[in-house]
């Protein structure tokens, strides 16, 4: 039994790494998508889109990794998770594949560049929601039934999800100006700079407003976050927000090329941290622990072989796909 709840606790900090590595690593491709129409059609869409061309692919591996882990190593979430939000899950994935198509599509069929611009930015955009309209979601809890979901169709609906799916969406953005800070130069990059000045205190006003409303939704986030003594270290959480976004404008004001986009990284570094306090152990807040949800210990000993294997190549891959397109994109240039 001891075993069989360090394997469930181990797959799920595997799962939590590859959905933070798809949020930190699509979500400036996303962001990008979404500042789309913020730049002038030519020179300065195209560098935009060439500073995200080398990797923008490969950043959705750790969707799929996330994804097929959670149907692997925790079925019963798996399949409590999925029909209660089908519909914003869906929607992802149709923005997903939209934007996939148009980033292709743009290039090479340049008389239709302007449908092919706005299928961009908006599968962008929906994608960007729908990923936070989900974890909204889970955070105000769905409803289970036994071993099933026991809810509605719309259930996932609230002012609740909006917010959070709102808040990704601006936080995406974010991650996009300061990814095209690092990349990109000229009239490019002071338009990033800009946004960046612009869209830093809405992230910032966002992570308040999603953390203020968060324990309105159980009494059981309130004693996680407000109960002594555990607030001497819940509280680190904000302060160190507060810290980073001193940072990441003082980074702005003088220009600085990869510290906003280091600094934008380590506030969603933070709020995932917030979000693990919230929710462990459960993998659906209130209802289903890691442990209940979890697929049967050989099986799950069996995948980490195979994911000891597969995630070093991973990581690796993408670190040198990093590391051979780095470098600002120059104007003009491919």
């Amino acid at each position: 039994m001891n075993l069989s709840y360090d394997l469930a606790t181990i797959w799920a900090g595997l799962i939590a790494f590859a959905v933070f590595a798809y949020v930190v690593l699509d979500g400036f491709d996303l962001g990008i998508g979404i500042l789309f129409p913020r730049f002038t059609r030519g020179p300065d869409r195209d560098q935009a889109m060439n500073a995200i061309a080398p990797v923008w692919d490969g950043n959705e591996t750790w969707l799929i990794l996330g994804g097929g882990g959670l149907f692997a190593a925790f079925p019963l979430a798996y399949a409590i998770i999925l029909p209660a939000l089908y519909p914003p899950m869906i929607a992802m994935l149709l923005g997903l594949i939209f934007r996939g198509v148009a980033f292709e599509f743009r290039w090479r069929d340049p008389a239709h560049q302007p449908f092919w611009d706005f299928a961009f930015t908006t599968g962008s955009t929906i994608a960007a929601l729908a990923q936070g309209v989900t974890l909204g979601a889970l955070l105000q809890g769905i409803t289970v039934n036994g071993r099933a979901y026991g809810g509605g169709w719309l259930d996932w609906l609230t002012p609740f999800t909006v917010l959070t799916g709102v808040s990704v969406v601006i936080g995406y953005a974010l991650l996009g100006a300061c990814w095209l800070i690092v990349k990109t130069e000229g009239e490019t990059e002071r338009r990033a700079y800009a946004l960046a000045r612009l869209l830093g205190p809405l992230t910032i006003l966002a992570i308040v407003a999603v953390s203020a409303a968060t324990p309105f939704l159980a009494h059981s986030y309130v004693k996680r976050w407000f109960t002594f003594p555990g607030v001497l270290i819940t509280a680190q959480v904000p302060l160190l927000v507060a810290i980073v976004s001193v940072l990441f404008w003082r980074a702005l004001a003088v220009h600085r090329r990869i510290a906003p986009f280091a600094l934008a990284l380590t506030l969603f570094a933070l709020s995932f941290i917030g979000l693990g306090i919230s929710m462990f152990p459960y993998i659906i807040p209130r209802s289903v622990t890691i442990w209940q949800a979890a697929a049967p210990e050989a099986s799950q000993a069996f995948m980490l072989v195979g994911a000891g294997v597969m995630l070093p190549i991973i990581l690796a891959y993408t670190a040198w796909s990093y590391w051979v397109f780095r470098g600002k994109v120059g104007e003009g240039y491919h």
